[in-house]
């Protein structure tokens, strides 16, 4: 097995709540609250969960974007928290970042190809300058041509991959794909996942694949974090988790999922989730997911589940519930 190519241990993202007469903190929103993950060279992790678990603020802590409240961040067995300006610029080389909207994140008066010569030359690697923005708009599935224009004349797919051509320019061993297809039709989400598992596969790279869908990292990643409310609630490799998850809101996840055979998408019984996603600001007691859980007991409100594994059978399977449930439940017998 390989080692360990990133590595965060006990990640908390915690942000002040100021009271307005003399701007003192009287709260925090807990974005991310505890998160330990490994991943290794090659791998892909994904990170799936409703919209305001943390999922992005994570991602923007990993690439320096944000400096988390406690907690470390190693990159091939070095911390990078407390790196200087420098030191973090030198970094830019090794980990990339994809951002989920294509129509924002390109800057619309520059070029196709000035996008993806920009980190080129933020690092003085001008040599054949051009040639290798044609390379790179050749890896993504563009043509030469395309390098001269601008962002408004392609479609959402064909800018996500100038964002991707990109985020490559300087070989990094890194990618953190923040909902990268979330914004794209269904065909052409599934042509960029395909293209990512392509150069992933060709560039031997690693990545972290941010998604509120878990349809969508089914078959590109290779194990899955499910985060709610700013902590890991299930995390598995990916043939264990969509085939005998244990966490209640995995189950809910994995529930809304529509399936192909009409026969099976009848008989399914479907987990619906009670109330509101709760703030981040006042999170639960016990059991943050408790409140919409539905087979929360007593004890769910008055203990924190550890996140463990739980049969023996997998180790690399953990789940954070007292009550861990399969995902058979999930289609009806009847």
């Amino acid at each position: 097995m390989s080692e360990p190519l990133l590595e965060l241990k006990d990640i908390k993202m915690y942000f002040p709540i100021k009271e307005k007469v003399f701007k003192k903190p009287v709260n925090h929103v807990k974005a991310v609250n505890g998160v330990s993950l490994t991943v290794r060279q090659g791998e892909t992790l994904g990170i799936v969960g409703e919209s305001g678990c943390g999922k992005s603020t994570l991602a923007r802590t990993i690439v320096g974007l944000l400096e988390p409240s406690s907690g470390d961040i190693l990159f091939e067995g070095k911390s990078i928290l407390g790196y200087n300006k420098k030191q973090m610029h030198e970094l830019r080389r090794d980990i990339q970042m994809v951002y989920q909207d294509p129509y924002t994140s390109l800057n619309p008066r520059m070029k196709a190809g000035e996008i993806i010569a920009a980190p080129l030359k933020a690092f003085k690697m001008t040599s054949n300058l051009n040639e290798r923005v044609y390379e790179l708009l050749d890896l993504v599935g563009l043509k030469r041509e395309d390098a001269e224009k601008f962002p408004h004349q392609f479609s959402g797919g064909q800018r996500q991959r100038i964002g991707i051509a990109r985020a490559l320019a300087l070989n990094p061993k890194l990618l953190i794909l923040d909902e990268p297809v979330s914004a794209l039709d269904v065909s052409v989400q599934a042509q960029v996942i395909n293209l990512l598992e392509d150069l992933q596969e060709e560039l031997g790279l690693t990545y972290v694949f941010i998604a509120h869908d878990l349809s969508v990292i089914k078959h590109i990643a290779d194990k899955v974090a499910v985060m709610y409310l700013g902590k890991v609630m299930e995390l598995s490799d990916s043939d264990t988790l969509y085939h005998h998850s244990k966490h209640p809101y995995t189950n809910a996840l994995l529930s809304a999922i529509p399936l192909p055979d009409p026969e099976k998408e009848r008989q399914r019984q479907r987990i619906m989730l009670k109330g509101e996603l709760p703030s981040p600001a006042n999170p639960p007691t016990g059991c943050i997911f408790h409140t919409r859980c539905p087979i929360a007991q007593e004890s769910c409100k008055q203990h924190i589940p550890v996140l463990e594994e739980k049969d023996g059978s997998n180790p690399n399977h953990q789940v954070a519930c007292f009550y861990p449930q399969e995902t058979e439940a999930i289609v009806s017998s009847n």
